[in-house]
C-alpha cells in the first residue's frame, strides 16, 4: 500500500460509496504534495500547455463552451515527480477499492483541468451513453486559502436529496459515481484548480 493513502479514511470512503454514491475528505493528502501539483498546473498554464476541453467522444468530441470552459492537460507517468507521486496513491485506492467493493476498476486516468474566473461546467454526468468504463469519478482539489464567497463549488444532486457543494479547497477529495451523480462546476472570482479523472472498468 502507498504510504500516502494511509491519510485517507479509507472505510469512510467505501462506506461512503456503497451507501449513498459519494464521498468527501479534507485535507486529506499531505500539504507539501498539493503545492507541487499546484505549482505544477500553474506552470503548464502559463506555457499553454492546457487546452480548452471538449464535450463527448469520438466523431461527437467537440469544444462547446456554453457547457464547460476549463482547459485541460492529461496526466501521463514520467512526466513530474508530484504526478507521479499522485497517480501512484490514486492507484493504491483503486486496488483498495476492488478489494472492498469489487467492482472491477482496471484503470484511472486523469487531467490537470483549470477554470479562470468565470468558467464553468453544467450540470452533466461522467459516463458517456455508449461506453461504460468510468466508474468512479475523483476531483483532488489545489487551491490554498480558498474563501466560500469565491465559488467554484463541486454541486452535486444525489438521487433524492438535496443538492450538495464541495468547496475547492486545497488537499480535499471529492469521489462519486459516475453513472449515477449528476453534478456541476459552478463559476468562481478566481482561478480554480484541480486533478478531475477516473477509475474505469475494462
Amino acid at each position: 500500500m502507498h504510504d500516502d493513502l494511509n491519510n485517507l479514511n479509507l472505510p469512510r470512503i467505501i462506506d461512503d460509496l456503497a451507501t449513498r454514491g459519494w464521498s468527501w475528505q479534507e485535507r486529506c493528502l499531505p500539504e507539501a504534495l498539493t503545492l507541487q501539483l499546484a505549482d505544477e498546473c500553474r506552470k503548464r498554464a502559463r506555457l499553454g500547455a492546457l487546452a480548452p476541453a471538449s464535450v463527448g467522444r469520438g466523431g461527437g468530441q467537440a469544444v462547446r463552451e456554453n457547457v464547460r470552459s476549463d482547459r485541460i492537460q492529461w496526466l501521463e507517468n514520467g512526466e513530474h515527480p508530484a504526478c507521479d507521486r499522485y497517480l501512484a496513491v490514486m492507484d493504491a485506492l483503486r486496488e483498495a477499492l476492488n478489494r472492498a467493493l469489487f467492482i472491477g476498476l482496471a484503470d484511472y486516468e486523469c487531467h490537470f483541468a483549470f477554470y479562470p474566473p468565470g468558467a464553468f461546467y453544467s450540470r452533466h454526468l461522467d459516463r458517456f451513453r455508449d461506453d461504460d468504463r468510468r466508474t468512479v469519478s475523483a476531483v483532488f482539489y489545489l487551491n490554498q486559502d480558498w474563501a466560500p464567497e469565491e465559488g467554484g463549488a463541486l454541486r452535486l444532486y444525489p438521487d433524492g436529496g438535496e443538492p450538495f457543494d464541495v468547496p475547492p479547497q486545497a488537499g480535499s477529495l471529492a469521489l462519486f459515481m459516475s453513472a449515477e451523480m449528476p453534478h456541476e462546476v459552478l463559476p468562481a472570482s478566481r482561478d480554480r484548480l484541480s486533478l478531475t479523472g477516473w477509475f474505469r472498468r475494462r
